[in-house]
């Protein structure tokens, strides 16, 4: 699976996307990366001109003044290719058993995101209920800004507050339609170069691949999630997500694919896309996914709306 995805990313810069993004995930076998970063330094060695982003580093089990030292490494040697999408994560085993704890994740996620920018000015120092310690300088120096957006799953979600009053953009999950993303953005207080999360599979068939497919993966993903105790466990039926998902995103033919990416941009006002394209199973099909991607629906998009990139 880590190899595909490299693959992936690869076919995704010679297909002219703009940006591959990478999810994380902990003891389960459901995209299999633990660390988004570590792969996403891997992949900026293997490319030259694509943007990487984590989606998302867990800021909930990862240390912010670690992740920033990270990022202000790999933004040096990139030349600034390297993206931090963060979240709060889930009540999972994680937190047991790396030791942050259910407290982190419920009152932590704002001290830890602050951490993170406060790091990345150079110097940081704590003095919270979750982190203490005298001042440091951070190495490498950082040369910028990291561009940082904050995942968010709804309108009411307070991680949007949390964003908008940082002046950080918000990433958009691929559960929400484009009312749900709309009113995300409205909650917000409007656009603020926010990124949307789609299903993207191109092909006269493409429904019912995804359909016969998909399935067994989100079943595989949705049960190995283990909370701790007192948390419930993800409860989506994988059958009904997977027609949820396919009547919600571009999935069919191309032109279909161009019209429903339009009419979300349209609504959202949301014109940063990252496309999931791996949900046919085989690497084989994945890389011939994306190519018809950059073919047929990347340049139509560009011509109707030449702000709005495409990400892998």
């Amino acid at each position: 699976m880590l190899r595909r995805t490299v693959l992936a990313a690869e076919a995704a810069e010679a297909a002219g996307f703009d940006d591959v993004w990478l999810a994380e995930h902990h003891f389960m076998p459901y995209g299999v990366c633990p660390s988004a970063i570590t792969l996403a330094a891997h992949l900026l060695g293997r490319t030259e001109r694509i943007d990487v982003g984590t989606a998302v580093s867990v800021l909930s089990t990862t240390h912010p003044v670690a992740l920033a030292e990270q990022w202000s490494m790999l933004d040096a040697v990139s030349g600034g290719r390297l993206r931090l999408g963060v979240g709060r994560g889930g009540p999972w085993q994680d937190l047991e058993v790396f030791g942050t704890g259910i407290e982190r994740y419920e009152r932590g996620y704002a001290e830890s995101l602050d951490l993170l920018l406060a790091a990345a000015t150079g110097t940081v120092s704590a003095n919270g209920e979750h982190f203490a310690f005298r001042e440091v300088p951070v190495t490498p120096v950082p040369g910028g800004k990291p561009r940082i957006v904050v995942a968010c799953g709804s309108a009411a979600s307070g991680s949007v507050r949390l964003a908008a009053d940082r002046g950080l953009p918000m990433l958009l999950g691929m559960h929400a339609d484009d009312d749900a993303k709309a009113a995300t953005v409205a909650a917000y207080g409007g656009p603020g170069g926010h990124v949307s999360t789609v299903l993207c599979q191109v092909g006269d068939d493409a429904a019912g691949l995804v359909r016969r497919t998909l399935p067994g993966w989100l079943a595989d993903g949705l049960g190995a999630h283990v909370p701790l105790e007192g948390h419930p466990s993800p409860s989506r039926d994988p059958r009904e997500y997977t027609d949820l998902l396919c009547e919600m995103h571009p999935v069919g033919p191309a032109e279909d694919c161009v019209a429903k990416l339009e009419t979300s941009l349209r609504r959202t006002g949301v014109s940063h896309v990252i496309m999931f394209v791996e949900a046919s199973g085989t690497p084989e099909d994945t890389v011939a996914n994306i190519a018809r991607i950059g073919a047929e629906v990347l340049p139509a998009l560009r011509a109707s709306s030449p702000a709005a990139p495409g990400s892998g």
